[in-house]
């Protein structure tokens, strides 16, 4: 039987370096989470991962952290788009500033955010003032954090395959009597699906686990506006470390069963579309 081959060297010593690395920095502090977590009866661990104000706060993180990724996922789209298709005065100004909220420290956009927001900032006297709309120190603020943190994932993954396809499948698509419309939900569409669950992923994930941004502006009230990562840092304030790491542990394996799924749905879409081979 011929041995196989690879095309470039050193197969299984970067295999081993891969490995090891992901083992210190994922596999083992992951591992610690649930090894710590078993210090924990199975009675106290479904008290504290149970109880009403930690099951609030899965709803707020969880809940506004899907429908943030569903705003980027939309909005993101429409920004890779214009930023693909045409050109306007601004437009390196307007694509710099996408990668903003990755170089800009999570604390100073809570704190921008807040000030933004509030009810005597900027934006925030005339929202709340005179439409009666509360943003600032509450689950909208939340929301509005976790967009802006969320929001480069999309672009960044949808940007490259709008660069790839070719404006003549469009033009061929016009040819054959199809509006704009039907061009992009029946041929544009289904080449950007994967990179947009890809990007809606990515955006989801960095929410799930966001703090600096999100208690500036949250409000922080328990049941309301309260966040899970909070509640873990206030544990780990009180010595409470298996607690801690009993939300923790929550939080690691809805988090991986909704990546899972979406992971999941995004195969399936390359498979069913052909962008797998």
């Amino acid at each position: 039987m011929a041995r196989k081959t690879h095309v470039l060297p050193g197969f299984k010593l970067t295999l081993g370096y891969t490995l090891a690395y992901l083992s210190l920095l994922v596999l083992i502090p992951l591992a610690g989470v649930f090894i710590r977590t078993a210090e924990l009866s199975t009675a106290e661990f479904w008290q504290v991962a149970t109880s009403p104000r930690v099951v609030a706060s899965y709803r707020i993180s969880f809940g506004l952290s899907l429908l943030a990724a569903a705003l980027n996922a939309f909005f993101g789209l429409i920004l890779a788009w214009t930023l693909v298709r045409y050109t306007f005065p601004g437009k390196r100004l307007v694509d710099a500033l996408v990668d903003l909220p990755f170089a800009l420290p999570t604390a100073v956009a809570g704190i921008a955010l807040t000030a933004l927001y509030a009810k005597n900032g900027w934006l925030g006297q005339w929202i709340e003032g005179e439409l009666g709309i509360k943003v600032a120190f509450g689950p909208l603020g939340i929301l509005v954090a976790l967009t802006f943190i969320g929001l480069p994932f999309v672009v960044r993954t949808v940007q490259p395959v709008l660069e790839e396809i070719e404006t003549e499948l469009e033009e061929a698509a016009a040819s054959l009597g199809a509006r704009r419309w039907a061009t992009f939900r029946h041929v544009l569409l289904p080449i950007l699906t994967p990179a947009l669950l890809t990007g809606f992923a990515l955006a989801f994930a960095r929410a799930v686990g966001e703090y600096g941004s999100v208690i500036f502006i949250a409000g922080n009230i328990p049941l309301v506006s309260e966040i899970t990562p909070l509640l873990i840092i206030t544990k780990l304030e009180q010595y409470e470390y298996a607690g801690a790491t009993a939300i923790a542990a929550v939080m690691l394996v809805f988090s991986f069963i909704l990546l899972l799924a979406i992971n999941g749905l995004q195969a399936w879409t390359e498979r069913v579309t052909g962008r797998d081979r």
